[in-house]
């Protein structure tokens, strides 16, 4: 591209994590002289992210790993970047050291040695099922953080499950808190009475971010799947799982978060026999946003309901002469988009958290990559809104991240914030920079699309 040397070097099943890779990536383009670097599977999505940049891909398979590096100046600073690549590769390979104990061949085999009481799945998805049926059949609860697992398994996995009085969470479940440990992506809350059944995990911790705001601690976030409340999965994990809660002392009520659900599962799960209330924030046409039904839950609890932070500014010149036209959705989080665009009534929202991103890359939440170029594209014409998800297991520093996009875009930026003061990221330090970078922030996301559409 113009004219600058480049080079795409294939390593033949060579496989590397892509949180890894997403690292090393951001290690290369950090160098001296290096205009542009990529590291990753051959995944069909990360070929065509290549051939956008300008780079030549040769013939390669999923299972390969592609170093792409563009130079300002020379080959030896492609050189330089490729060993560079290596020696972090190499270095992230976990070392063989003789172990004294065979280790165990086989999930149910690990799970019968009696020293876990849980298993976590993270595998690639086809590889999913077969690990959760094992620990299920080993007797044990079982959170996918993995997608890629059809319907039909997921029924099955979860069938076998209430046969055995065990939970399942997931597959695609990527938050849940329990006794205060956080699993997947989590942020960092206090204890206190409420429980949280989710079948959305940016959805739970908006709802929970809000209430650690307002001073309402948590007991257990329990995910059980964006699609567990499909018509197809019939809410097995979350009737599951509020039994669970309902039986939990420490839980006083019960919070009920999903995207849109198939109408004959809410109702049924509305008529489970529970002692513990339950408030239900379950998205959809007339149904109250998640900011709203937290809102509810405080008012339950008899508890006041705070003014949710916002960090005001932004840049509205372009909004006010009246030249906005569309508002951008730019999301990490799927229903978070989804009540985002609810709330909007309007425009061009994009869920980078789905699937068809997500296969053999890192998730939006830790890396930014298409994020950055969205925000490239954008126009002056444009309202991007687009969520920011801090806590364990996100982007570490996500500002960092992002606030030089965010200041180099033409559009008016206006960003959701999803996290507590106890985070590591430091909440108010990442709204004070994307503000000083030229969006509007703001702690609710429905909060955050209304202002949006008060732009147009």
């Amino acid at each position: 591209m113009n004219g600058l040397p480049q080079a795409v070097l294939v390593r033949r099943g060579a496989y590397h994590d892509s949180v890894t890779l997403m690292r090393v990536s951001r290690a290369l383009s950090d160098l001296p002289g290096v205009a542009a670097a990529m590291v990753a599977m051959a995944t069909e999505l990360n070929v065509s992210i290549l051939l956008e940049l300008g780079f030549s891909v040769p013939e390669t398979d999923p299972g390969d790993l592609l170093i792409a590096v563009r130079a300002t100046d020379t080959e030896a600073t492609i050189e330089a970047a490729i060993e560079e690549a290596d020696r972090q590769l190499t270095a992230a390979r976990p070392q063989d050291d003789a172990p004294t104990d065979q280790p165990p061949l086989t999930t149910r085999s690990a799970a019968l040695r009696g020293r876990a009481d849980l298993v976590l799945v993270s595998t690639p998805g086809e590889y999913a099922f077969f690990e959760a049926l094992d620990a299920i059949e080993a007797g044990l609860p079982v959170m996918i953080f993995s997608d890629g697992v059809s319907l039909e398994r997921e029924r099955h996995l979860k069938e076998r499950a209430e046969a055995k009085g065990i939970l399942v969470m997931g597959p695609d479940c990527g938050t849940a808190v329990i006794g205060g440990v956080g699993l997947g992506f989590a942020n960092v809350l206090t204890p206190g009475p409420v429980g949280v059944v989710a079948a959305s995990g940016t959805g739970a911790q908006q709802v929970t971010s809000l209430l650690d705001w307002a001073g309402v601690g948590v007991s257990h976030v329990l995910g059980v799947g964006g699609r567990d409340l499909s018509a197809e999965v019939g809410g097995l994990s979350a009737r599951r799982a509020l039994r669970l809660l309902d039986d939990d002392p420490a839980t006083e009520l019960i919070v009920l978060v999903s995207k849109p659900p198939a109408p004959e599962v809410a109702r049924a799960l509305e008529a489970e026999p529970l002692r513990t209330p339950v408030v239900r924030a379950l998205l959809g046409a007339g149904a109250p946003d998640l900011t709203e039904a937290t809102e509810r839950v405080l008012r339950t609890l008899g508890r006041p309901v705070p003014e949710w932070p916002s960090w005001p500014g932004g840049r509205h010149g372009r909004a006010a002469s009246g030249k906005v036209k569309t508002i951008k959705g730019l999301y990490a989080g799927g229903t978070l988009c989804l009540e985002a665009a609810a709330v909007a009534g309007t425009g061009d929202f994009a869920d980078y958290g789905d699937d068809a991103y997500t296969r053999g890359r890192a998730h939006p939440m830790i890396d930014p990559t298409l994020r950055v170029e969205a925000l490239g594209r954008a126009q002056e014409t444009d309202v991007v809104l687009m969520d920011v998800v801090l806590g364990h297991g996100a982007d570490p520093d996500p500002a960092a991240s992002l606030v030089h996009a965010v200041a180099r875009t033409p559009a008016t930026v206006v960003i959701a914030l999803i996290g507590t003061a106890g985070d590591p990221q430091d909440l108010h330090r990442q709204a004070t920079a994307f503000r000083e970078a030229g969006a509007a922030v703001f702690a609710s996301n429905a909060q955050a699309a209304r202002h949006a559409r008060s732009l147009l």
